[in-house]
């Protein structure tokens, strides 16, 4: 399951999402989701107002996003077999969406955790992906997530790469082996 980023739409992140599962040995749908709402610009999506950040608003988008996620659980395709995979915005809806969730894992590039987040206990292993020179989503977010996680003794990996706000060809093999561990447990 795919969840793009600020400004971007449902379509971003697929080509990406075809190739972290294209060596997967089971059958895999894999879904991406489209943000609730139209960018400011008029191009592209957002889960909700970044500038000014609007975070009335989040619990009410998050809620929205856990109801699709179980929608879209079927017999063939349990939520517990299902990866959460999200970048940037999507990244921080992906944190604080699959909370409570019984979720196989999830995935976190360039995310942030949203104000007054706190895990749960019962979330699934996560890997963190972060660039060092992130000029967007600074990499401070990817260590106070790393940090939240060890305090609640949450299964976490977390890999800060060279590099800014983006994922990286270079990456691309790490993200892949987090998907198939996840996949594959």
């Amino acid at each position: 399951m795919l969840l793009h980023g600020w400004g971007a739409d449902v379509d971003d992140l697929m080509p990406l999402g075809k190739t972290l599962v294209e060596e997967i040995p089971s059958l895999v749908e894999l879904i991406a989701l489209r943000a609730p709402q139209n960018h400011p610009s008029g191009n592209g999506r957002q889960w909700y107002g970044l500038y000014p950040p609007d975070w009335d608003v989040v619990p009410a988008v998050v809620e929205e996003l856990k109801g699709r996620l179980r929608n879209l659980e079927t017999e063939n395709i349990p939520l517990q077999k299902t990866v959460l995979f999200g970048f940037s915005q999507g990244g921080a809806m992906a944190i604080a969406g699959c909370k409570d969730l019984p979720l196989a894992g999830l995935i976190v590039c360039s995310g942030y955790p949203h104000p007054q987040w706190m895990p749960s206990k019962t979330m699934p292993p996560v890997y963190i992906f972060h660039g060092k020179s992130d000029d967007i989503v600074p990499v401070e977010a990817a260590t106070q997530l790393a940090t939240a996680f060890q305090k609640k003794n949450i299964q976490y990996n977390l890999c800060l790469f060279e590099g800014g706000h983006g994922i990286p060809n270079e990456i691309t093999p790490h993200i892949r082996n987090a998907v198939k561990s996840l996949f594959l447990k």
